[in-house]
């Protein structure tokens, strides 16, 4: 057993539970308990010795009735701006997604809608055991930040940055990079390390097309100089990396181009990153940068990323689940299903033969936990069950008809795992739902205040949904 012996404050243990906990050995404690104290775990181990050594001084202790303890997962791409989107861009291209749908809605975003939207997706965030996300980029980052410190989750913000490109929104194309560079600072300033150090505000970069060099250049500087993030949107479709060839004079796209211009650094998030070759994970493996795999999102519009050879170049790779309006789905649980059956499934498209020991069960949890807390600079304090760290896990009830029976706990969480299962979540040592009731907000309301203010943010829009069939 880990731990420490110093018992002058109140603790918290979770006992008689199976604990994956995502160390460096991958320890797994079919019987295991763990004791948190304030906002830190200080004990992991058995069961019975947990019990034996700190239960006098407990405050309170809780049997887990052999429930799973996890790590919480860890969104490493979403846009908590677009929830109240869900729908309003399915089965049409990414150009007119982006253009006709996506930034009507977002350019006409109030600050209230902005907070109502994260609201809304955070509680489908925490439904699916997320404790940490990445934002990727969105409107009216004070309303996010508002959000995120009432559900009580933990996240890296990033405002929406644009300074060039085509099909902008008025209101968008009037921005300089050196405007951009500013206003990022300033939310630093305002809202990094806020919520009990729960928040802190990355750079962001929309996409290259949207971006002179002098942005890039600045931002890669900026995100430097302040010791954050920067969160990216890279290589998405073949178009982009023709353009960046077109117009940026490289032999291929997006990432030989940053490459080029000293933009790929360790603190750099790219998200998707689907049409990239084996020079560029070169860069991406050599420059520590680390990639966000989206699987919905990318059978949906993008194309089937080289996950496999990412992974055997020692690339970073986590999960997220995109915005709502490229998935619907908030589940991270759902990104770590397909994520195994896609890349299995390139891998018969690519060399003509099956290889069912790709990306195994085991290696899908760690993109959802520990390579997650490394993708998002935190993990030293998050991504797995570890004395230190902080208490950021989640309770799996395996007793239900989705789970029963469970084999192999690792395969089963992979494989069989589903948002329903997940019946309580902490986050820097809070419940921040417990048995399915979100803790922080009212569910039913915050829905309700979804629907006015969805309808009426495409009413400003002047957003038409084409009806598919003869409604009556």
């Amino acid at each position: 057993m880990n731990g420490a012996t110093d018992m002058n404050n109140s603790q918290l243990i979770l006992h008689n539970a199976l604990i994956v906990t995502m160390d460096t050995e991958l320890h797994v404690f079919l019987n295991g308990g763990i004791v948190i104290e304030n906002d830190r775990i200080i004990a992991v181990g058995q069961s019975s010795d947990i019990i034996r050594q700190y239960s006098s001084n407990s405050q309170e202790i809780i049997d887990l009735h052999g429930q799973f303890l996890l790590p919480g997962f860890i969104n490493t791409h979403v846009h908590t701006s677009q929830q109240l989107a869900r729908g309003i861009a399915d089965d049409v291209d990414l150009l007119t997604w982006l253009h006709h749908r996506i930034w009507p809605y977002e350019s006409n975003m109030t600050e209230e809608d902005s907070y109502i939207s994260t609201l809304l997706c955070g509680i489908e965030l925490i439904h699916s055991g997320v404790t940490c996300f990445a934002e990727a980029g969105g409107q009216h980052v004070s309303g996010m930040a508002k959000a995120v410190e009432l559900l009580g989750l933990r996240a890296c913000l990033t405002e929406s940055i644009m300074d060039s490109g085509e099909g902008l929104p008025s209101s968008w194309g009037v921005r300089t990079a050196d405007e951009c560079i500013q206003s990022q600072k300033e939310l630093h300033k305002k809202h990094n390390n806020t919520a009990d150090g729960r928040i802190r505000i990355w750079f962001g970069i929309r996409q290259i097309m949207n971006s002179t060099d002098r942005l890039l250049l600045a931002t890669r500087d900026a995100s430097k100089q302040l010791k954050t993030g920067i969160h990216m949107h890279v290589a998405e479709i073949p178009s982009e990396n023709e353009v960046v060839m077109q117009t940026r004079e490289v032999d291929h796209g997006t990432v030989t181009y940053l490459e080029k211009i000293k933009f790929l650094t360790s603190n750099l998030l790219a998200a998707h990153s689907v049409w990239v070759n084996e020079k560029e994970i070169g860069f991406l493996s050599s420059c520590g940068v680390k990639v966000s795999h989206c699987p919905a999102a990318a059978m949906r519009m993008l194309g089937f990323a080289p996950i496999r050879e990412m992974l055997d170049a020692n690339v970073c790779v986590s999960l997220g689940t995109d915005g709502a309006p490229s998935n619907n789905r908030m589940s991270i649980v759902d990104e770590m299903y397909l994520a195994s059956l896609i890349n299995k499934g390139r891998e018969v498209y690519t060399n003509g033969t099956t290889n069912p020991k790709l990306l195994p069960a085991e290696s899908v949890l760690k993109m959802t936990t520990i390579n997650a807390a490394k993708a998002v600079l935190w993990e030293n304090d998050i991504g797995s069950l570890e004395v230190g760290k902080k208490a950021d896990m989640i309770v799996i009830n395996p007793s239900s008809w989705s789970m029963v029976p469970v084999h192999d706990c690792i395969s089963s969480l992979v494989y069989c795992l589903r948002s329903e299962n997940v019946v309580s979540v902490m986050c820097n040592g809070s419940w921040i739902m417990k048995n399915k009731k979100i803790m922080n907000v009212d569910e039913a309301e915050i829905i309700s205040r979804a629907k006015h203010a969805s309808k009426e943010l495409l009413k400003r829009a002047g957003i038409q949904i084409p009806n598919r069939m003869n409604l009556i």
